[in-house]
């Protein structure tokens, strides 16, 4: 019987290369757990049967990268019969290395969430403790390789879509630079922050699945050519130069488990020969979120007029185009979506774009000038991924609660 839950990408790579299991075989280890344990987790939209003439081991895709014959619904109603004619071109790469798919994996609606709570079909839920969220909006791809449901996966990262579940699921997530993986085929949320990228559970196996979907693709034309990855044998650090951000580690709100954690993986990095030394990012920790806050919404407003019940999914009928076009967007999208594309609509429409996008876009400079300083110092930069550990499912989606009328009256507006 074949351990998924132990079992890692390159273990699994391994067992096909000495002949002991099969890729079909492979295949059906991991059907099975998902049919044990996937009821409650609920990380995958969609399952494939089939491993289509695989010839290496499976994996699991975020439901926003499009897969020829398999549903896309990006977790929105608004695209819950699509199915793409054409496989992205990190689903293509993945089959051309002979990679087998299990199933789409559950996500915040059109990327847009930290908790996966914001799918239109149900959160996924948190391997270690059910009770908690597994992160976002990549919730399921994390979710499914910590549960053993997925020797590996595929996330999207626009604002840490990869990188914060996980941490809240206990892998290894990769964020690549931006450029050095196709968007091509993936549905998009912010065109200029988007990223396709591996989640694993070891880092050996993040490196293995980003040599295979990284370099310059034909149809992206926003991507370059990227050195062959390499995996060192050695286990030490020696060389590696290591940045420790004072803003990203000291910031309030860190709890202090997650202090603690992090500062051990620092004196790790040392004793195993790093150089470590601090490092400062105050204008990228000051201006960071108000910037993601006004280019994303606004690329996403952008993107998602394209979902107006003429081109894509399901359409509800009304007396004219335009009420038309107002009801089936109502109806297809979600909170989540509809509060960003207000937010975006309103920073791009006319009076307001340079001041709200435009400003943006030249403090991204600033932002993108003062890593590469740092860059220049250091090889890699650390702090805590997420300054909480895994919050309860519904702790920060609950309505607050509206002040009684004779509160209301009793403040001060002056």
């Amino acid at each position: 019987m074949i351990d998924t839950l132990r079992l890692t990408a390159e273990d699994a790579i391994a067992l096909v290369e000495r002949g002991e299991a099969t890729p079909a075989e492979l295949h059906a280890a991991y059907r099975e757990a998902i049919d044990a344990r996937d009821a409650e987790l609920h990380c995958y939209l969609t399952l494939v049967d089939s491993p289509n003439g695989a010839t290496s081991i499976p994996i699991a895709l975020k439901d926003i990268i499009g897969t020829k014959g398999v549903r896309t619904t990006a977790g929105s109603k608004i695209l819950d019969d699509y199915v793409p004619v054409y496989d992205s071109t990190v689903a293509e790469r993945c089959k051309t290395s002979g990679l087998s798919l299990l199933g789409k994996t559950n996500l915040d609606e059109f990327a847009m969430g930290s908790s996966t709570e914001n799918s239109a079909y149900g959160p996924s839920r948190n391997p270690w403790d059910p009770s908690r969220v597994p992160g976002g909006s990549g919730g399921g791809s994390a979710a499914a390789v910590s549960a053993g449901l997925a020797p590996w996966a595929l996330g999207s990262d626009t604002g840490g879509s990869i990188k914060q579940p996980s941490s809240l699921c206990g892998n290894v997530g990769l964020r690549p630079t931006y450029g050095t993986v196709s968007r091509y085929g993936v549905v998009a949320f912010a065109s200029s922050l988007d990223q396709i990228g591996p989640v694993t559970k070891t880092v050996r196996d993040n490196a293995l699945l980003y040599r295979i979907i990284s370099g310059r693709d034909p149809s992206d034309t926003t991507t370059v050519d990227v050195p062959p990855v390499e995996i060192p044998a050695a286990e030490d650090l020696k060389g590696l130069r290591v940045g420790i951000p004072q803003e990203l580690n000291e910031a309030d709100g860190i709890e202090p488990g997650v202090a603690a954690a992090v500062k051990k993986a620092i004196d790790l990095a040392a004793q195993l020969g790093a150089d470590v030394d601090t490092c400062e990012l105050p204008r990228s920790v000051e201006y960071g979120l108000a910037c993601y806050y006004l280019i994303a919404p606004a690329e996403a407003s952008s993107n998602l007029a394209r979902y107006d019940g003429v081109r894509f999914g399901p359409r509800v009928d009304a007396n004219d185009y335009y009420e038309m076009v107002a009801r089936t967007r109502d109806a297809g999208f979600g909170d989540e979506p509809k509060r960003r594309i207000m937010l975006g609509t309103y920073a791009l429409s006319a009076g307001y774009y340079e001041a709200f996008y435009g400003q943006a876009q030249k403090v991204r400079t600033v932002i993108s000038r003062e890593f590469a300083a740092a860059f220049e110092r250091f090889d890699v930069l650390l702090s805590p991924t997420s300054p909480t550990v895994a919050f309860e499912l519904g702790a920060r989606t609950r309505p607050v609660p509206r002040p009684a009328l004779g509160v209301i009256d009793t403040l001060d507006c002056s």
